[in-house]
This record gives C-alpha cells, structure tokens and sequence, in this order.
C-alpha cells in the first residue's frame, strides 16, 4: 500500500457532472485522470500504471464508481455512483477508499449531479 503524502496541493470545489467526468478516463494522452468517490473528485494521474487505459482499476477512471470500490467488484455495472444500498460492511470498505484516497490524490472538485440517493451524503 503506498504511503500517505505530504505534498498534496490544498483541496479544490470545482463541480464537474458525471458526463464531464467521463473524459477524463486515461483513454486521452495528455489529459490528467480522475476517480471519483462519495463525489469527491480525486486526481489520479501520477498512479496511470493503474488507473491508466487498460489498467486494472481504469474502470473506476473517469466516473464516480463509489458503489463499486464499496463492494470490492471490478464489474463494470457495480461502478457507478450510487451507493445508497451498500450494507454496514460495504460502506465501511467505501469509507476506508474515501479515506486513503484523501491521504493519498490531489482534491481537484465535486460531482454535481450525483444521484438523489446519495446526494449530501
């Protein structure tokens, strides 16, 4: 696991819909990469070697994928945003990967439309 870092930048509220999110998927060279978690929008560029195009966790890059990183699932219909029928357990595992990413990438915004379910959660 690697270790927190001290050198991240001062956390930024810039809103992005989910539909903006989705170009920032490492599919692009050049273009910086983004995960999303609880709507949280984290920079996750300098870990291409994983979330990169073709990576294993690419699948949680560019969208809100908070239900499936709550689930542990790699599955494609699991990552999406809303993670309002996660049980005690899940939502635990979510909380810990919210955590560790807050440790670990840059804040770069929020998404703004996430599903009612979840919103303001």
């Amino acid at each position: 696991m690697q270790p927190a870092r001290t050198d991240l930048l001062p956390p930024k509220d810039d809103p992005f819909t989910l539909n903006e999110l989705k170009q920032y998927d490492g599919s692009t060279e050049g273009m910086p990469i983004y995960v999303s978690i609880k709507g949280t929008v984290f920079d996750v560029s300098h870990k291409s070697d994983v979330y990169g195009a073709g990576k294993s966790y690419n699948i949680f890059a560019g969208k809100d994928g908070s239900k499936g990183l709550g689930m542990s699932s790699l599955k494609t219909e699991h990552a999406v945003p809303d993670y309002s029928g996660l049980d005690e357990k899940d939502m635990k595992t979510l909380n810990d990967w919210h955590a560790f990413f807050i440790k670990r990438y840059n804040i770069v915004g929020r998404v703004s439309d996430l599903p009612d379910a979840v919103k303001d959660k």
